[in-house]
């Protein structure tokens, strides 16, 4: 597969933003070669930072599996849209308070980031994420200081995450059935496709758009997100998308591979 300019792009860059499932993986099996594959991008002086909208795990416990799959390196970083969010909350709501309709997980991390997180009073903004401890209790308390008043954010838009058997409803489906309830959506929204995530990205590093690339298989979350933030995007066809898929659905690849190992070639 011929892409036209990948190498002088590679040469660029300093980080490589992945995707995981499907990109990297699928299940707990590497595709092809990955564990070498991401060896040379580190001895060629790339950075990898692996970026997921699931913001129901802990970044620790996203490193432990891919230490167990032997992919992460110390070097290496986990980027999900949980610490996104608050770190965009620090950074634009510094001192308000926060409800977190999260996990304890969740929850440890934004303390260990510094909001200041509540769950008896009436807070300044209520946070919707990915919540697999999800309670009727919580959805009400949520639901109430909407009504209330307080500023709404969610971690991601995703409507389903992947799982074994069947999909499983995501952070928005969550969306939809307070939308149902309340009729009102999030004022902002973090995650890929947005580009909450670029942006604190590029303000932590100090470094231009031309520094990234982000490599992922959904046209309509990966590379839609590379387009949002300006940084080169390739598609890889190891997962959810195909070539057919390009142009029907939302996001346009600069670059395709058949999967993240032939990106040896343009090192």
């Amino acid at each position: 597969m011929v892409n036209k300019n990948l190498k002088e792009t590679v040469k660029n860059a300093k980080y490589f933003l992945l995707d995981m499932d499907g990109t990297l993986y699928i299940g707990d099996k590497l595709i092809g070669d990955m564990d070498k594959t991401l060896a040379t991008l580190r001895q060629c002086g790339k950075k990898i930072i692996y970026l997921t909208n699931n913001s129901s795990k802990s970044k620790q416990r996203y490193e432990e599996k891919l230490q167990k799959i032997g992919l992460f390196d110390p070097r290496d970083t986990v980027y999900t849209s949980g610490i996104a969010t608050a770190e965009y909350l620090n950074s634009s709501f510094k001192g308000k308070s926060v409800y977190l309709m999260g996990t304890d997980a969740l929850k440890k991390e934004f303390e260990e980031i510094g909001v200041n997180l509540v769950e008896d009073k009436t807070p300044d903004v209520c946070v919707l994420a990915y919540d697999t401890e999800l309670t009727y209790d919580k959805l009400c308390r949520f639901v109430t200081y909407l009504k209330r008043g307080a500023y709404y954010i969610a971690t991601h838009p995703d409507v389903n995450c992947p799982h074994p058997e069947v999909f499983i409803p995501d952070a928005g489906a969550f969306i939809k059935l307070i939308e149902a309830s309340t009729g009102m959506l999030p004022a902002e929204i973090i995650g890929k496709p947005f580009d909450g995530m670029g942006k604190n990205l590029m303000r932590a590093l100090g470094l231009g758009k031309d520094k990234f690339i982000m490599v992922g298989d959904r046209l309509h979350t990966d590379i839609a997100f590379g387009n949002n933030c300006g940084f080169a995007s390739v598609l890889v066809l190891s997962g959810e998308s195909d070539l057919d898929d390009i142009g029907k659905i939302e996001g346009k690849p600069d670059f395709v591979l058949n999967s993240l190992n032939d990106i040896i070639d343009y090192l």
